[in-house]
């Protein structure tokens, strides 16, 4: 029996362009149609989305039936935060808010098997078959078809960017534009220049260090985001898609009521009634 290989990885080495979708919804189903649709992986997260254990394995075990793979954003804490994912099948995970090459060394310790770091051992989840797959073809599939990125957020870590870049065992870099916009008191503009002199600087370390760079979504033009050496595309996000369809259709009720004759118009009313 063999473990799933990455399909990131796998089509990053081939120098093609991955894509990824977020999901913020919960209901596994949203992956099956993403799988469907043909995304290469789903970004899944335990930071800002209230998901629990149970329903995060069955998203990721929604990935597996289509072949993509799935990226968890851990929330901060122990070991066992980071760990965890990865122990119910997940493909890679994704840290948020890295400081500094301290605190990247510290990732990649916990969450890497020996000789790279120092992850505590078990094999007994999906990721080791349930201790049916053999231990070293286990440490050894863990450690290269299994994927950390590190999440560069602030002007504090901008700074320390390419010595964060420079630690070796994690695989890529993300840089977070909400955040760090919001950090230099432009949120949301990521346009800004100074927003987008960072993001081509996390890229730029990326590069040099030979770590793949993923983007947050299509928050720049793609010949660009390419130029500068982003390989993981990031497309958008499922809550994104569904609000701008429901506010498309309504639009198109609401044009078509206006158009009706006298006769036939309702009366005027709030959205909300």
């Amino acid at each position: 029996m063999k473990n799933r290989p990455s399909r990131v990885l796998r089509l990053i080495r081939d120098a093609q362009l991955p894509t990824v979708l977020k999901i913020n919804l919960s209901d596994p189903r949203v992956v099956e149609a993403a799988g469907l649709c043909g995304v290469d992986a789903v970004w899944l997260c335990n930071e800002h989305v209230p998901n629990d254990w149970i329903a995060l394995e069955n998203q990721i075990r929604a990935a597996r039936v289509h072949n993509i793979d799935t990226i968890v954003r851990v929330s901060r804490g122990s070991y066992s935060d980071y760990v965890r994912p990865f122990e119910a099948g997940a493909t890679g995970i994704l840290v948020p808010h890295v400081a500094d090459a301290a605190e990247a060394r510290q990732i990649v310790d916990w969450v890497r098997f020996h000789p790279v770091g120092r992850r505590p051992l078990d094999g007994g989840n999906v990721d080791g078959q349930f201790c049916l797959l053999p231990l070293g073809e286990y440490l050894a599939h863990s450690n290269s078809e299994r994927f950390v990125i590190l999440q560069i957020e602030s002007p504090e870590a901008l700074e320390q960017v390419e010595a964060i870049a420079a630690v070796a065992g994690f695989d890529g870099l993300l840089f977070g534009p909400g955040d760090f916009s919001h950090r230099i008191g432009k949120a949301g503009q990521l346009d800004a220049p100074e927003v987008v002199a960072a993001r081509k600087r996390v890229a730029a370390a990326g590069r040099k260090h030979g770590k793949f760079v993923m983007t947050a979504g299509l928050i720049a033009p793609f010949a660009d985001l390419v130029a500068e050496g982003h390989q993981l595309i990031g497309i958008g996000a499922d809550v994104v898609a569904v609000t701008s369809y429901v506010k498309q259709r309504l639009e198109l009720v609401q044009g078509h009521i206006k158009s009706l004759p006298a006769s036939l118009k309702p009366a005027v009313r709030t959205p909300y009634e």
